[in-house]
């Protein structure tokens, strides 16, 4: 009799502070509508039930590269071609990022918006 195999999966996350400005398109009045500023903090998670053959799931610098290189110091709205709301740039993230399930963005103490892909 065959025993199966034990698979698991491998999990790794990367957490980023990012500054950057937009302003929201809304249909209802709102300050956010103007041109404002963020610190950001971006929490990347991603997963694999195999390591590439560097031995990992993801490399760190690949995420950094792909979200605060793009995202740190700019107008997010130039960037993130959706209204650029929490929630819009936490799926933004995730489709951007190999292996990546799921995104937490914390646009200002206590509030956060999370992108989980099922």
């Amino acid at each position: 009799m065959k025993s199966k195999k034990k698979s698991g999966w491998f999990y790794v996350s990367k957490r980023m502070e990012i500054a950057g400005a937009h302003c929201l398109k809304l249909d209802y009045e709102s300050k956010c509508r103007n041109l404002h500023g963020h610190n950001w903090i971006v929490t990347v998670h991603c997963r694999s039930r195999k390591l590439n053959r560097a031995g990992m799931v993801v490399d760190f610098t690949h995420i950094k590269r792909e979200i605060y290189d793009r995202l740190d110091h700019h107008c997010v709205n130039d960037v993130v071609k959706v209204n650029p709301t929490a929630e819009n740039m936490a799926r933004w993230i995730c489709d951007l990022v190999p292996h990546c399930y799921k995104v937490e963005v914390q646009e200002s103490e206590g509030n956060v918006a999370t992108y989980e892909k099922v």
